[in-house]
Formats: C-alpha cells, sequence, structure tokens
C-alpha cells in the first residue's frame, strides 16, 4: 500500500495541488469506482461466495502469502483509486507540501493497516473452517462488504460536492 501511497503522492498529488478540477474529478471517478465495486459485489456474491468454500488448496507459506499480497495491493487498481480520491480530502492545500502530506497520510495509513490487518488475518485464519463451510454466510458477508462500499462512494461523492 505504501507504494500506491508514494506513486500518488510523487506523481498524483502535483497535479492534484494545482489543478482543483483534475482533484475533483479524480475524487468523482474513485467515488464512482468505489458504488461499481460495491454493486459489483452485491450482484456476484453467491458467485463468490461458492468459489470461496474450496478449501482444497492447503494452507500457503508466510513468504508467498507476503508477496502476493503486495502484488495484488501494486496491482491492485482499486488502491491507486482509493488513494488518489479519498487521501487528497485530508490534506490542507493552504499549508502546500500536497506531497509530503500525503506521504505522511500514505505511512500513517499503512501502519494502522498492518496492525488492523494483521488481527483481521489472524481473526480470518481461525474461522476459516467455520466460514467457509457455508456459503450463505460468505455470501452474506459481500453482500455486507458491498453496502458498505456503495456508502463510502456515496459518501464521497457528496463530500467532493460539497466542499467544490
Amino acid at each position: 500500500m505504501f507504494t500506491i501511497s508514494v506513486l500518488v503522492a510523487v506523481g498524483l498529488g502535483p497535479v492534484l495541488q494545482r489543478y482543483h478540477a483534475v482533484y475533483i474529478g479524480v475524487q468523482w471517478v474513485g467515488a464512482l469506482y468505489l458504488v461499481y465495486l460495491g454493486i459489483d459485489a452485491i450482484r456476484h456474491s453467491k458467485e463468490h461466495a461458492e468459489s470461496m468454500t474450496d478449501l482444497s488448496g492447503g494452507k500457503p507459506s508466510v513468504a508467498k502469502t507476503i508477496r502476493q499480497g503486495y502484488l495484488v495491493g501494486v496491482l491492485n487498481p482499486k488502491s491507486m483509486v482509493f488513494f488518489a480520491a479519498i487521501l487528497p480530502q485530508f490534506t490542507d492545500h493552504a499549508k502546500g507540501h500536497l506531497t509530503s502530506q500525503l506521504l505522511l497520510l500514505g505511512a500513517i495509513f499503512c501502519i494502522i493497516c498492518f496492525f488492523s490487518d494483521g488481527t483481521w488475518g489472524i481473526v480470518a485464519g481461525t474461522i476459516r473452517n467455520w466460514l467457509s463451510s457455508d456459503a450463505r454466510r460468505l455470501e452474506r458477508l459481500r453482500v455486507s462488504g458491498g453496502v458498505v462500499m456503495v456508502g463510502l462512494g456515496i459518501i464521497t461523492f457528496v463530500n467532493s460536492l460539497l466542499n467544490s
């Protein structure tokens, strides 16, 4: 995630600082993409739940898990959209140094994610067998996640309208 944060801060940050219309546009695109992802998660929750109940693959090694997690984070366009659409809302244009602000926010986000995602990973690993034994549970989880993404997209869009 920090790799994406650096890319946004160095590449997109200065553009967002200079061109307010681009800043608003990125927020709108990010908000709409979050809504799309949420709707997609809701619409395909049954298919995703069925594919997640297959436990025949066994447990991957720690190194493989870290490598896959990093690659998924770096190559996932949702990460770029998230950092480009959400983080700039927490910067202060009047104080300048938008790139530094975005790097600091990205670092803080990554530290929080390390502890939060690590905790969720331990919890998920603990309840994996119980959760994956029932596709309906997974389906409800996907629908709930989809609703949250739609909500975040709407909040981001409304926030950008109020601040433009």
